[in-house]
């Protein structure tokens, strides 16, 4: 298991993550907003603006400080080491 760092001492697992998106679309915003309701969304920002919101294949959805190019390098990174 590869962890990422997404900031402010934050990291995931690099394999679980399915996809990187920015947050300004309608479609991320519902599923934000589903993912808190449901009791699965984690806010990894520490009061920061929210850059990227990562989908877990968990079905978690976590919100980043970092954009979604970040987070996609430091995920290839870690998975060809």
């Amino acid at each position: 298991m590869e962890l990422i760092s997404i900031g402010y001492g934050s990291f995931v697992s690099a394999g679980r993550i399915v996809a990187a998106v920015e947050p300004e679309s309608n479609p991320i915003k519902r599923v934000v907003s589903q993912a808190r309701e449901g009791g699965k969304l984690v806010d990894a920002t520490y009061g920061r603006r929210t850059e990227s919101v990562l989908i877990m294949d968990s079905g978690h959805v976590i919100l980043c400080p970092l954009p979604p190019e970040t987070v996609a390098g430091r995920a290839a990174d870690g998975e060809e080491a």
